[in-house]
């Protein structure tokens, strides 16, 4: 970390539904915003600088998105910024806004990420033909698939792993109000018995399509001390990282990308990690098909490579398992794409400063949020903590 630290002090999220009809796009936003300045105790007058993130722009057709929502957003006068790295888009956002104040540039950033996917259809955004590469077939999950497969080659995972995942993850749902699904009937039947979509995804196994923000308010370390002194515990930013590779390059590890290896040495080191497994409390992991969490656990360094399953099987990643996993419900509960890394982040935060309600891991002091995106190309993490860096 460089010269000043940071503290997350709001952290404001949408009811995620499949449709948000009762508000326009920037009402959504401005939703998301007032609830995060609420829990910060500020007002728009207090930013000094706006980070916004999203998914494709033609997911919704509004094109320069940052020019679209300055009004919406308080941004008249002030810097406004946009990042873009595919499906990790709002991961590498917060960590962009962390950099802002990091470097001592600004001393109050609002970040912000959202998709309203019930304006456009994703699964055949992500089905166009590009030159000289491979078609994704029908969606995103026509894509991962082949190394799903892969992956239960090389490690001999049992055939059910993706079930328990997704049974897990969508029963932590029903503990997070802001959650897209809420399925009180599901069952390992039900999840098993669901329709196969791509081998050896099934329909319970994917993730839905969701529209929703989310906000979050970050300080310098004056800001996080004040925030601690009235009683709203912060959450520390104690490292971040993102790292990208080229998707089709020869040799790539298509299963356990070295991008991502490397993303999450280099927050480990900078948050002075040496064996995440014992010193990583909770886990907010992209997992938009079940299949991979296990692949992620290796990937991660939580896992002997081959052994993540395991750990699924074993219930390590379960709420009352020694490793909790997607307390939230996750990205195979909630998808607003251009959202999803950053509820990784913002839920990280929230379980450190002891607020996540109903699927708060008691005692939670390190956190670890994980955003991936593209052909598993683009990589965002941070690791916040209860105690100051």
């Amino acid at each position: 970390m460089g010269a000043e630290r940071v503290a997350v002090v709001g952290v404001g999220q949408t009811k995620y539904t499949a449709v948000r009809g009762d508000v326009s796009l920037p009402g959504l936003l401005r939703e998301a915003t007032f609830r995060a300045l609420e829990d910060a105790q500020m007002t728009l007058a207090d930013i000094d600088a706006i980070v916004i993130g999203k998914a494709p722009d033609f997911f919704e057709g509004i094109m320069v998105p940052e020019y679209s929502f300055v009004e919406a957003l308080g941004a008249v006068g002030k810097p406004i910024f946009r990042v873009h790295t595919a499906g990790s888009v709002s991961g590498s956002t917060a960590i962009v806004a962390s950099g802002l104040i990091e470097s001592g540039v600004h001393e109050r950033v609002l970040t912000i990420g959202w998709e309203m996917q019930s304006c456009s259809e994703a699964m055949w955004a992500l089905s166009f033909n590009m030159p000289f590469q491979q078609q994704l077939v029908a969606g995103a999950g026509g894509y991962f698939a082949p190394y799903i497969r892969q992956y239960i080659a090389r490690s001999n995972a049992p055939d059910d792993t993706g079930v328990l995942v997704a049974l897990k993850d969508r029963q932590n749902a029903l503990k997070n109000p802001y959650a897209h699904l809420h399925e009180h009937d599901i069952s390992y039947e039900s999840v098993k018995d669901s329709l196969m979509l791509w081998d050896p995804i099934r329909y319970s196994e994917t993730c839905p399509s969701s529209d929703g923000a989310i906000a979050l308010i970050l300080t310098n370390e004056a800001g996080g001390d004040a925030a601690a002194a009235e009683g709203r515990p912060p959450a520390w930013v104690h490292g971040t990282s993102f790292r990208s590779e080229p998707a089709m390059a020869a040799g790539r590890d298509q299963v356990s990308p070295q991008a991502g290896k490397d993303c999450a040495a280099d927050v480990y080191r900078q948050a002075g990690i040496t064996n995440p497994r014992e010193q990583i409390d909770v886990v907010e992991m992209y997992v938009p098909f079940s299949w991979y969490e296990p692949m992620w656990l290796e990937n991660l360094g939580f896992a002997e490579e081959g052994t993540g399953w395991q750990l699924t099987h074993d219930g390590v990643t379960a709420m009352d398992g020694d490793l909790p996993i997607n307390c939230s419900g996750g990205v195979l509960s909630t998808n607003p794409i251009g959202a999803s890394g950053m509820i990784r982040f913002g839920e990280a935060a929230l379980q450190v400063r002891g607020m996540a309600g109903e699927h708060q891991i008691d005692g939670a002091r390190t956190a670890l949020g994980h955003a991936y995106g593209g052909a598993a190309q683009f990589y965002a993490m941070w690791v916040v903590g209860a105690d100051k860096p």
